[in-house]
């Protein structure tokens, strides 16, 4: 009866194989996350402040950094703990909750890409109808939508997971509750919550896909069709940094979600794990500021402003 108790907390590891560096992996990964904060709150702050700026395209970018502020604090001040204080246990039920967040957020993440997408196809294609369609209504209701149904995606598996027997073992291999180490815990059969995860990610990855690739196929075909280069360039210019993103962002979540088994090697896991967790919202508002040159004039003229307030003040 003792091996068929199911455990009420689990120990996660965090990083073992650096056990001399947990302090310095502290110190780079809250450096990263306090930027990744800074970052995205400045964005919204420049899209807050800036009239120019209250556009469909900016009011999802908005959405999109409000989303990785709450993305990357999902999992990162337990792993701050872990580093620095050792502390390691948590609850089944915590574990759960950063499970069912972590993945609505990822999947709410999917459907916000694909609406971004959909938003640069009106424009470029449909530039004389694009005011008419994608106005403050639209706009609201597409991004509720992407919420919503990021949160009504997930629910179903967290629900099965919750109703599992985790036995014997209770030592999660990880970072954080991720779906693939918490299966491989459980002494029960989880072939079914597999499939379930494996289609509720091919639907949620897929029709995202299949939005954002037929919205990118349609730009393609209408900007190859504009004659001068300087057109192209100035009608294309507006998608590059989505499309980084995009990039970024599938190219790992569909390695890791999208099969239909558990992954069974930790350690690409983890690694895998660091790059759409930590890395990618890192980038994220870096490679929009970066790409879009009216996000960059509206922060340089802030700053600017700001230094020459701040010169005023001291000379007073």
């Amino acid at each position: 009866m003792k091996n068929t108790t199911s455990h009420l907390e689990f120990i996660i590891m965090g990083f073992p194989e650096l056990p001399q560096h947990q302090l310095l992996l502290f110190a780079l990964f809250f450096t990263i996350y306090l930027l990744t904060l800074l970052e995205n709150v400045l964005l919204i702050v420049t899209i807050w402040l800036n009239s120019h700026l209250r556009t469909p395209m900016y009011f999802f970018l908005g959405n999109l950094s409000l989303l990785e502020i709450f993305y990357v604090s999902v999992t990162m001040p337990k792993l701050f703990s872990n580093l620095l204080l050792s502390e390691k246990v948590i609850t089944l039920g915590g574990c759960l909750a950063q499970l069912y967040f972590f993945l609505s957020l990822a999947s709410s993440e999917c459907f916000l890409l694909a609406t971004m997408a959909y938003d640069r196809y009106l424009a470029i294609c449909c530039p004389l109808h694009y005011t008419s369609i994608m106005n403050h209504t639209t706009c609201m209701v597409l991004s509720l939508a992407s919420w919503l149904g990021g949160f009504l995606a997930s629910f179903p598996s967290v629900v099965m997971i919750s109703h599992l027997q985790f036995c014997n073992k209770n030592i999660i291999r990880h970072f954080f509750c991720d779906l693939s180490p918490l299966l491989r815990l459980s002494c029960t059969d989880t072939s079914l919550i597999e499939l379930l995860d494996f289609v509720a990610a091919l639907a949620v990855l897929m029709t995202s896909l299949l939005v954002t690739g037929t919205s990118y196929i349609s730009i393609f075909c209408t900007v190859a069709k504009i004659p001068s280069a300087k057109g192209k360039h100035k009608a294309f210019s507006t998608c590059v940094s989505h499309l980084t993103v995009v990039s970024m962002f599938y190219a790992t979540t569909i390695f890791m979600y999208a099969r239909p088994k558990a992954i069974g090697t930790f350690d690409l896991n983890k690694m895998l794990s660091i790059l759409y967790t930590v890395v990618t919202p890192f980038l994220n508002p870096v490679i929009y500021s970066l790409r879009n040159r009216e996000v960059r004039e509206t922060i340089t003229r802030a700053i600017h402003r700001r230094a020459v307030a701040s010169r005023c003040i001291h000379k007073s």
